[in-house]
């Protein structure tokens, strides 16, 4: 009798086990309530270019924002034009976010995403430091504000670039990465931008420790080998900068296409105050 209990009580938890096992797959679904992919699918509209995520709103708005403060920050760079390298960022500055805000803008359209018609506080706070500032201040201001600005949406950028499922989002985010480098690369060129800082503010929100080689000792390490191409094969494409160093990204793009702008969606950018005399 204790053996049949027994045996009974080993099929029953076998039973209980093989159960388990197939429940399992079920219960871990990467997609199931909760989970990134949840997330994922609970933000994300269908639309006729692909799916839009909240990323991809997020990015089709702040490629707004930007323009409704660095379009402005750049006329007043041109209008104060301290020294030649202001003013070209300047320069840069306007054209790029022009034809980008109107890329953002026709996006937006298709897709049904409202855009907001003014810089947010932080961005207003920026233009008034701008305005309020002169002389050496305000070129030092003018370089850092908007090169640490355009670092950070630089990670967006290239997220978004990687992700997303919409060919919409993907292209303009293409033209968004051109332009964004183009104006790094300008601001940079006044030679007033503070590395160092830029390093530290960085560094102050990572909690990862670096990886990579350990320190130079030195010495002089062996050159290792240039990668280069084997066979008999003749490749036409170039080097997108060309040789030497780059002074500027070329940003020369077709202009955007398809269904005119809605007027709910269009509104001049916010415009800075008059420059201290």
């Amino acid at each position: 009798m204790q053996r049949r209990v027994n045996g009974t009580a080993l099929i029953i938890a076998a039973l209980l086990a093989t159960a388990g096992a197939l429940a399992f797959p079920v219960w871990s679904y990467a997609d199931r309530s909760g989970t990134g992919q949840d997330k994922l699918a609970a933000a994300t509209v269908a639309t006729p270019y692909g799916p839009l995520s909240a990323t991809d709103r997020d990015f089709l708005v702040k490629v707004r924002l930007a323009g409704l403060w660095e379009l402005p920050a750049g006329q007043q760079a041109v209008e104060r034009a301290p020294t030649r390298a202001i003013r070209d960022a300047g320069d840069h500055l306007v054209v790029g976010h022009t034809d980008l805000d109107a890329r953002a803008r026709d996006v937006a359209a298709k897709l049904g995403v409202a855009l907001p018609n003014q810089p947010n506080e932080q961005q207003q706070g920026w233009l008034r430091e701008l305005s309020a500032a002169s002389g050496r201040e305000y070129e030092w201001k003018f370089a850092n504000l908007l090169r640490n600005a355009h670092g950070k949406v630089f990670a967006l950028i290239a997220q978004v670039r990687h992700t997303t499922r919409n060919s919409l989002i993907r292209q303009l985010a293409t033209d968004a990465n051109q332009t964004v480098l183009d104006h790094i690369t300008m601001l940079e060129a006044t030679g007033l931008v503070d590395f160092g800082a830029i390093a530290g503010e960085a560094a102050d929100g990572t909690t990862a420790s670096p990886t990579g080689p350990p320190p130079p000792d030195g010495g002089v390490p062996a050159a290792p080998d240039a990668a280069q191409p084997t066979g008999g094969d003749t490749f036409t494409s170039r080097p997108s900068t060309g040789p030497g160093a780059p002074t500027a990204v070329n940003t020369d793009r077709p202009a955007p296409s398809g269904a005119p702008l809605t007027d709910e969606l269009v509104e001049a950018p916010a415009t800075l105050a008059p420059a201290p005399s």
